[in-house]
């Protein structure tokens, strides 16, 4: 028993009083000419000039034009809105003094519920409850889901998306003809794609979102970020481990379990009716059987390992796609035999027969012994869906981790003058075969890596595009086994990597296949699904409570998805009412309000300024009569341009072709900066120049038409693998310019497309085309040598 007496040996205290003195004194400096104040105790401390309170303002919110104006900057601010943002809620409130709409929302509640009965219209996410053994427990773990049959049916509901659907799309040829031959059978095809991410700032609390598109809508509207685009469809748990379980194949196979045990819950339906079928009344009025598929696995090496139950990068076969040794990952001159669900159901059922011998065969296809949920699905091999990931495998990995480290490894013991040139046509000079071997290869190396990524992130393919990739990754192949051979046996530089056996490597060696079976690459990269994952960190950071994150953050992502439905209803409504006000007239109206005009795939942008074309007029008059005969005008008279000749000068033109638009600009100021770029043209029918633009500029000539043209200084025509040996070896095209009194007129139409030319760091007054500023140029190049 305790006492509250205190120790012994202290005796009880008095209590004190505290009391105050009667009088306060208060002392100023001299400068300030005030005398000693004295004041009481009830006088000390108040200040009877600071009780006075301050005339009101009658305008406190001056220099803003009304209080109104005032607490809306405050709230933009506050909610940091961008422009578009602050200007769709200032017209909205415009409309709704004008009495155009209302609001009937009175607070945030209403809006809640308001989204909660929008997106009551969806199938809306559930939370499961899932129960795994590990050692002697029973694991629990919630999974959030929205299954992915449900979703589409949602898609296919929606009278905005409905017409887009395919259901004879190329790609799915060889899974159509599996399917049923008696019924107007047709594949619902489903991309799916998984992976962490760190909601937090500082990457401590993580979310694990399974996002899904569907393959029979064009690619545009998939990748988009529309209603027809990549949503959430689930939201797997994320396992924590204790050092003492990092790296344990039980617990590697524990968190397997758990991770397919949780995507079951997302392929609600899909097992029954891949088998089966679903019928459907489509929107072309067609009754179809639909069938689901798993067509394409979207994921990072990581998660591909996940979904093929792959035993990763330490296993004998670390390809999820074939079963290539893991000691010759490099080598992309050999083929090895495809992986399949059937071999490895049929190994998982030899383990469950006998452990001793299935383990041995697991081993062997380094394969887990775990099932694999996606083998409920019919038509839907993991290993078939699995495909080659550029952003992770490629730009992440081999090309902007693995060669770029290698890279500067080698500039670095170059000393200080190399340590800052980090790319393909900077290094060229420091990197050449007289001072650094090692360098000189692997610059062989990244100029075939150059050249198959840009190969295979082609939009177009054929089978001539794909024997190049095929070929290329053969070149690519040769050149690392030439670097890995000199570094590992002549090379004394240190640092410098030896193995390259790792999946990075090898992947792409599969590219042609996916391309054959899925298509092109953007049907399968993750840029998409990564892209999303930065509204669903904004909506921790700005709109959850950090508890229970999973279902705050689904709940707001599935009110924007309501959100966008709406939006789009809307845009149809209104659109539909335009043109019911403007009368059958309305598209003969909207032909003519176009005032910018095509001269075939080319256009010219908004006029910036104009000019006197002085000095120049002769040159452009002899171009008049001279040369547009050779284009097919036909000049009733000789056409003489005035000395003082006006024209308007564009800074911007854009070529649009189907697959990409290249903007080009003339202009001597272009953010504080000259900025003249570079093209391709077609200067005769036999001949194409590379040329920098110096003016761009439209008139219109009498009895002719309207023209629009461009004064460009032409490059002299180089050759790939010309005269220098380093031109051969590296595959690179120098030019170089006339002078700038030599330049010339063209037409806009010769236009083939945009150029990026590097200054020559050798040789003064020459310039490197960059073959690899996108896919188009590097076909466009090798048509352009031929």
């Amino acid at each position: 028993m305790t006492s509250n007496t205190g120790p012994e040996n202290i005796p009880p205290q008095p209590a004190v009083h505290i009391g105050h003195p009667h009088e306060f004194k208060t002392k100023f400096h001299p400068r300030s000419c005030r005398e000693t104040l004295l004041q009481t105790f009830e006088e000390f401390g108040v200040a009877s000039e600071a009780l006075k309170a301050p005339p009101a303002d009658e305008k406190p919110w001056h220099p803003f034009r009304s209080r109104g104006d005032f607490e809306f900057s405050e709230i933009a601010l506050e909610a940091a809105l961008n422009q578009g943002q602050v200007n769709k809620l200032l017209s909205l409130i415009m409309r709704i003094a004008q009495g155009d709409t209302h609001i009937t929302l009175k607070n945030e509640a209403d809006l809640r519920m308001a989204l909660d009965n929008a997106a009551a219209e969806l199938t809306p996410f559930t939370k499961h409850d899932i129960k795994v053994p590990y050692k002697k427990e029973q694991r629990v773990f919630g999974v959030y889901a929205r299954p992915i049959w449900d979703w589409a049916l949602d898609l296919l509901d929606n009278p905005l998306l409905a017409p887009h659907f395919i259901w004879d799309a190329n790609m799915a040829t060889s899974i159509t003809s599996r399917l049923p031959a008696d019924l107007n059978a047709a594949p619902l095809c489903f991309i799916l794609y998984a992976d962490k991410t760190k909601l937090s700032t500082h990457g401590t609390v993580k979310g694990y979102p399974v996002m899904v598109h569907c393959a029979n809508l064009p690619v545009d509207i998939r990748n988009g970020e529309g209603i027809g685009g990549g949503r959430v469809v689930g939201w797997l748990p994320i396992i924590e481990e204790k050092a003492s379980e990092h790296g344990k194949p039980g617990f590697i196979n524990f968190k397997c379990v758990v991770w397919h045990e949780a995507f079951v819950k997302i392929l609600l339906n899909l097992e029954q009716y891949s088998k089966t079928g679903y019928l459907y009344m489509c929107y072309d009025k067609i009754m179809r059987w639909l069938f689901p598929v798993i067509l394409i696995l979207s994921a990072d090496y990581k998660e591909q390992c996940m979904m093929s139950l792959i035993c990763s990068v330490q296993c004998k076969c670390p390809c999820p796609v074939c079963l290539i040794p893991v000691n010759e990952l490099s080598d992309l001159s050999k083929t090895f035999a495809i992986r399949t669900a059937k071999d490895a159901q049929d190994a998982l059922a030899v383990y469950k027969r006998s452990k001793t011998q299935g383990k041995e065969l697991l081993k062997s296809l380094g394969l887990r012994a775990v099932e694999n949920v996606l083998w409920l699905v019919n038509h839907s091999d993991p290993h078939d869906a699995l495909s080659l990931d550029q952003l992770h495998a490629v730009h992440a990995g081999l090309g902007g981790k693995c060669l770029l480290d290698e890279l500067k490894t080698i500039l670095s013991n170059l000393g200080h003058e190399g340590m800052e040139l980090q790319a393909f046509y900077v290094a060229l000079n420091a990197l050449d075969r007289r001072s650094c071997l090692e360098g000189y290869r692997l610059l062989h190396v990244i100029c075939s890596y150059l050249e198959l990524d840009s190969l295979v992130r082609l939009n177009v393919h054929t089978e001539r595009t794909i024997a190049m990739i095929e070929n290329e990754l053969l070149v690519f192949g040769a050149a690392l086994k030439d670097y890995v051979d000199y570094v590992t046996d002549t090379s004394s530089m240190e640092g410098l990597k030896q193995d390259w056996n790792f999946p990075k490597v090898h992947l792409w060696k599969h590219a042609p296949r996916d391309i054959r079976m899925k298509g092109v690459a953007r049907n399968y990269s993750t840029r998409p699904n990564k892209k999303l994952h930065g509204p669903l960190k904004s909506t921790y950071l700005l709109r959850s409570n950090g508890k229970d994150i999973a279902k705050q953050v689904l709940r707001v992502d599935h009110h924007k998805f309501a959100a966008l439905l709406l939006q789009g209803r809307l845009g149809t409504l209104d659109e539909q009412r335009r043109l019911e006000a403007l009368g059958d007239s309305a598209l003969d109206e909207e032909d003519n309000d176009h005032t910018i005009t095509f001269d075939g795939h080319v256009k010219l942008g908004s006029p910036q300024c104009h000019v006197t074309f002085q000095g120049s007029h002769k040159k452009f008059g002899d171009f008049i009569n001279t040369s547009l005969p050779t284009y097919g005008y036909k000049l009733m008279r000789w056409i003489v341009i005035p000395v003082d000749f006006q024209i308007a000068i564009n800074h911007e033109n854009s070529a649009d072709w189907k697959q990409s638009t290249d903007h080009l600009r003339s202009n001597p100021s272009f953010h504080g900066h000259p900025h003249f770029d570079c093209a391709l043209i077609q200067l005769t029918a036999e001949r194409a120049v590379f040329v920098r633009l110096i003016l761009m500029f439209k008139c219109e000539l009498p009895d002719i038409g309207a023209f629009q043209f461009a004064l460009v200084q032409p490059y002299t025509t180089g050759v790939v693998g010309g005269s220098h040996r380093i031109d051969q070896d590296l595959r690179l095209t120098r030019v170089k310019a006339v002078p700038r009194a030599d330049s010339i007129i063209i037409l806009l139409k010769s236009f083939i497309q945009g150029a990026l030319l590097f200054p020559d760091p050798a040789h003064q007054g020459k310039f490197l085309v960059v073959n690899h500023v996108d896919s188009d140029m590097v076909l466009c190049m090798k048509s352009w040598v031929h």
